[in-house]
């Protein structure tokens, strides 16, 4: 069988690692892959890997946009490239995130040709991507984006990251016999040691991620101002995007006033492999408002590492499912709504509700501040990670000037699991997610899609989406602008 893999690009992050696990995966079955990218892998990435290029696949930002004509005669020239014919089927990688505008149209117009696709969602331009959302209604326009955003026919299949957007795509009208649940492959190499032990060493509390405005970088903060001594915090990379720069300098700024023991793109200043940098850890850490899929939550048990720090039910509820403890993770880090203030929070909500809704082209029902605060705020105290920017360093600030107020907060959250735990929720990962797992998931998909027959294209209501996606209670204030 002929497949051929298509994104955007394969620079360091989530979905190269996923493509690149997914090929390990498939080695013992008889699949032949090439991966087609706007640009060259980076050194060491496309070991092994057959690759082609279509530039027209870029980012509209980063390039010149092509014409629908140009960017499908680019895609199947890759594909004969490689094969000497088309593929079997096309396993495409967020098709309709709004980062090229052509793309879900040139899709269409392939799959109206018979040609078959697997669709796989790793993020939507309708979850707190307005700008995204927003150039793919403009450019298709509504009648259209509803035409080419979500096509459904007996040849288009769809792979999902977990239960929650299955159950998404299911109600804007996707068949589930059309629908793959394929949770992502997870690998890492097993060994090392921690860089701490007893006896008042020092602990690398390690958050291993490109801090972006989701990732929530101010709850890691506040819990380095709940530590202990000798305990020590560290993120991974700065955001690449120039946007996120300047809320990200204020933070390390910020840290820096407050002399908290945090140290910032400690990828960049440690000579030594991903893995082995991980392995360095006492403990990894996340506080992330918003996932995909969530490897943070299953890498760190398969190197034998605890975690801490925030849960996401709706993305880790498969993972509890199959055996992984996530129990020591917390779904609140509560604060007292004394310190903000209701009148203060109710404004907060009711502006920042009104301009995200606005982004979108929606405005706000008369109980959504009341719906907002409710999921917000529980006996009198509000979900840290909800806050802006601005609120998070008023309440650090306070723990920082005060321990009676920091006694307030609980610091439950940095007691790592046990040893067994962490052993047992190994074992868990390696049989529900390794690649060996996943490669007999995908391998069935991909089976089972080139034995479906073909049929007319509809499409799935786009707009269901969105109306998921925006629901009040679903409000964080740094998922917003």
């Amino acid at each position: 069988m002929r497949v051929a893999v298509v994104h955007y690009h394969l620079r360091t992050g989530g979905v190269t690692r996923v493509i690149q696990n997914a090929l390990a995966s498939l080695n013992s079955a008889p699949v032949d892959a090439v991966v087609i990218t706007a640009e060259p892998f980076p050194r060491g990435v496309s070991e092994g890997i057959l690759v082609r290029v279509a530039p027209g696949l870029a980012y509209d930002e980063r390039s010149r946009p092509v014409s629908t004509n140009a960017l499908r005669t680019q895609l199947e020239d890759a594909a004969r490239d490689a094969f000497g014919a088309l593929p079997d089927l096309w396993h495409v990688h967020n098709h309709a995130l709004g980062k090229n505008l052509v793309l879900p149209e040139v899709l269409h117009r392939m799959a109206s040709d018979g040609q078959r696709f697997l669709l796989q969602i790793h993020d939507f331009a309708e979850d707190g991507r307005p700008g995204n959302y927003r150039r793919l209604i403009e450019h298709l326009g509504y009648a259209q984006s509803r035409r080419y955003l979500y096509p459904v026919a007996e040849h288009i299949h769809y792979a999902v990251l977990t239960d929650r957007d299955r159950h998404i795509l299911e109600r804007a009208g996707v068949p589930p016999a059309q629908l793959h649940l394929l949770p992502n492959p997870v690998w890492l190499e097993a060994g090392g040691t921690p860089d701490a032990g007893p006896g008042g060493e020092q602990r690398l509390w390690l958050y291993p991620t490109r801090a972006i405005r989701r990732k929530n970088l101010g709850e890691l903060l506040l819990l380095a101002a709940l530590s202990g001594e000798g305990d020590r915090f560290a993120t991974t990379r700065a955001p690449e995007n120039p946007r996120e720069r300047p809320r990200y300098e204020r933070w390390v700024g910020f840290a820096e006033t407050l002399r908290l023991p945090v140290e910032f793109e400690i990828s960049t200043k440690r000579r030594m492999p991903f893995e082995a940098l991980l392995q360095s850890a006492y403990s990894l850490v996340t506080t992330s408002i918003a996932e995909g899929f969530g490897l943070a939550f299953l890498e760190p048990w398969l190197i034998g590492r605890p975690l801490v720090g925030r849960n996401l039910p709706e993305i880790t509820g498969a993972f509890r499912s199959a055996g992984v403890d996530l129990s020591p993770l917390y779904d609140r880090l509560d604060v007292p709504l004394e310190w903000i203030g209701a009148r203060v929070l109710e404004n907060r909500i009711q502006a920042a509700r009104q301009d995200f809704l606005a982004a979108y082209g929606r405005k706000p029902a008369d109980d959504d501040c009341e719906r907002v605060f409710s999921a917000w705020v529980h006996d009198q105290q509000v979900d840290f990670g909800r806050l802006d920017e601005p609120l998070q360093e008023s309440i650090i600030g306070r723990v920082v000037a005060s321990d009676a107020e920091r006694q307030q907060i609980s610091v439950h959250c940095l007691q790592p699991p046990s040893a067994r735990c962490v052993a047992s929720n190994g074992d868990a990962v390696r049989h529900s997610f390794g690649l060996e797992a996943y490669g007999q998931r995908l391998d069935a998909i991909y089976r089972g899609l080139v034995e479906f027959g073909m049929g007319p294209i509809e499409s799935a209501a786009n707009e269901v989406i969105l109306d998921w996606f925006l629901a009040p209670e679903r409000l964080f204030l740094l998922a917003t602008s």
